[in-house]
């Protein structure tokens, strides 16, 4: 029983975007889905929810970067996600981490929403069932601080997929309200897929 609100790691968000997006064939995280670049249309769906956020990126992507937004480059190299999500976690350890993937262009507010209320601090992560395979969906996840030595962990015995440390470890994994929202949009088909489901709500 958690006794006082400071007790709860205060939590921060990251918005993965240092992707190379070669499925795709042009950069996920500047696809333009609700008037502005899709890196920072997250950060600012995360905004309300966060103490700071920040936008995970490669050193090469600082060119031309928003100064109205926090950039957070990896020091945990060429790892992808998993690379991005030890860079926060290193940075600021006593903060629990909401990270999102920059190619969730349905990703609601009610689904983030509904993750927050449902945090459990005593677990590793709470995170969402993927719709699509049933597994966790590790891009979209709050990471507590007691993750960060785990996932240390698995780097140090090889194992550098975000999903696996989810399915090892305590965490607690709710069923999406809006399955939609989970989608991730790797390729010009699943585009096409996601543009004709924003179509819809419009």
């Amino acid at each position: 029983m958690i006794s006082k609100e400071t007790d709860i790691p205060k939590l921060n968000g990251l918005v993965l975007a240092g992707g190379k997006s070669q499925r795709m064939g042009n950069p996920k995280d500047k696809i333009n889905w609700h008037g502005k670049e899709q890196r920072y249309y997250a950060a600012d769906l995360l905004a309300p929810f966060c103490d700071e956020v920040f936008i995970s990126c490669r050193q090469d992507q600082l060119e031309n970067f928003d100064i109205n937004y926090n950039a957070l480059t990896d020091t945990f190299l060429n790892m992808g996600p998993f690379g991005g999500i030890l860079s926060a976690l290193r940075s600021q350890r006593d903060k629990a981490w909401l990270v999102v993937a920059c190619d969730l262009p349905l990703l609601d507010k009610k689904s983030l929403e509904f993750l927050i209320e449902n945090r459990n601090i005593e677990k590793v992560a709470t995170t969402y069932e993927s719709p699509f395979d049933g597994f966790p969906e590790p891009l979209i996840t709050i990471w507590e601080p007691k993750s960060y030595p785990l996932l240390l962990n698995f780097l140090g015995s090889g194992i550098t997929c975000p999903r696996k440390v989810l399915i090892n470890c305590d965490t607690l994994i709710l069923k999406p309200g809006n399955p939609d929202s989970l989608m991730n949009v790797n390729t010009p088909e699943d585009m096409a897929k996601a543009q004709e489901i924003l179509r819809k709500h419009i």
